[in-house]
């Protein structure tokens, strides 16, 4: 009888060279089959070189000195709370306030823009929504400095922003996927007001950072790394130990830097907002959101975990999904870790969130919230998201020797 590696093998080999011995038909659905799952298995890993402004702008009204906006209604831009409208290509942006009126049956809403930067929006037709209600540190007023780390793939930017009474422990930033940087610009208030300098990281293949050979994200398996040169950095710096802040992807990251780095020792805790716990979930949840069978999605998972599906997904070395399922990890999680999720998530279900608490109740705290969709709990309720991060990690500053070997 075949092993299990062999008949994944099998299946590989007839998914990147696209044959068959069962006849014209067998072999056009395995062609079929294997072209969808290629497909959503590269969508995975491959970085969008450009955002989609996907969200339409329908006019621009003044209102004395200031401005509405009309937007095309959506899931986003109907929810309550403080955005990001980023037009003529990423260059300029709006911070949009809070909802005026919301016309389902036309199709649109009306909020309050309350700043805009790099442009005149009545000049935009089209934007992407984000909840990064800022592109850069000076916009916020704030002292900060460009540095840089040399990671592994090369010198990265990244932004210092230092705290004004500044403690011992630094808050290193992480990014999500499709994110840059300035995704960790919403948490630097409530780090500075924690004592906490504030690093804003890039890494491999995220844009700013240099790309790797294979320009592929590693979904974690790689990134860490880049991570623990940013935690050399914080050291080098004065800093005794630190707290990784780690969005959607950039939790995933924070994880495996918690659990692989050689400077782990000096991980203090983790704040994560809606981190992927386990890719095998998201990825089966993303299949099934975009209609793609369920054998087809798990067929897609194979690909990129495979040695043999780096012919198609392009990827330098396969993804090891079990070392980042950390359900059936989850008594090896030794750091503090305040988890911040929405239950309405429809990127990342937030179940894998509440069964790592479930089970690991010592190490893990899990603030639920809700309407904010993906990474957006602070944008829905900001003093909330402070609130809880402050009183969570307050009493956690300053002490060292936590279990975390």
């Amino acid at each position: 009888m075949a092993t299990s590696e062999q008949q994944s093998n099998k299946w590989l080999k007839w998914g990147a060279l696209s044959a068959g011995a069962a006849g014209i038909g067998a072999a056009a659905v395995v062609t079929a089959t294997s072209g969808l799952a290629a497909y959503f298995a590269l969508k995975v890993v491959t970085p969008e070189k450009q955002k989609v402004a996907d969200v339409a702008i329908l006019a621009v009204i003044a209102n004395g000195p200031e401005q509405q906006v009309v937007l095309e209604a959506t899931a986003d831009t109907t929810i309550e709370g403080n955005y990001g409208l980023y037009f003529k290509g990423g260059a300029a942006h709006a911070i949009i306030g809070r909802v005026i009126s919301y016309v389902p049956r036309e199709g649109s809403v009306t909020r309050e823009v309350l700043s805009v930067y790099g442009g005149d929006l009545r000049s935009a037709t089209a934007g992407w929504w984000s909840g990064n209600l800022y592109s850069h540190p000076e916009q916020m007023d704030l002292p900060y400095e460009d540095v840089t780390l040399n990671l592994p793939v090369g010198e990265a930017p990244a932004w210092l922003l230092p705290a004004l009474n500044p403690g011992p422990t630094w808050a290193i930033m992480v990014h999500g996927r499709g994110a840059t940087r300035n995704e960790g610009l919403r948490a630097v208030a409530t780090a500075h007001k924690l004592g906490m300098t504030a690093l804003l990281m890039s890494y491999r293949n995220d844009g700013d950072a240099p790309a790797t050979p294979d320009r592929r994200y590693g979904l974690g398996i790689t990134e860490w790394q880049d991570v623990e040169v940013a935690i050399d950095f914080a050291v080098s710096r004065g800093a005794k130990d630190v707290v990784l802040f780690g969005y959607s992807m950039g939790g995933a990251i924070s994880l495996q830097t918690a659990d692989l780095a050689r400077n782990r020792k000096h991980v203090l805790a983790m704040v994560l907002d809606a981190p992927v716990i386990s890719w095998v979930n998201v990825l089966a949840h993303q299949a099934q959101m975009n209609r793609i069978p369920d054998y087809v999605g798990r067929y897609g998972q194979l690909m990129l975990s495979h040695r043999l599906g780096r012919r198609i997904t392009g990827l330098a070395a396969p993804v090891d999904f079990k070392s980042m399922d950390w359900v059936a990890r989850a008594i090896e999680l030794r750091t503090p870790s305040l988890i911040l999720h929405s239950i309405d998530d429809d990127f990342v279900p937030y179940e894998p969130t509440a069964e790592l608490a479930r089970r690991n109740p010592e190490m893990v705290t899990f603030e639920p919230f809700s309407k904010a969709r993906h990474t957006k709990e602070w944008n829905v309720d900001p003093q909330r998201w402070e609130s809880s991060v402050e009183t969570w990690l307050r009493p956690r500053l300053g002490r060292h020797g936590l279990p975390r070997e």
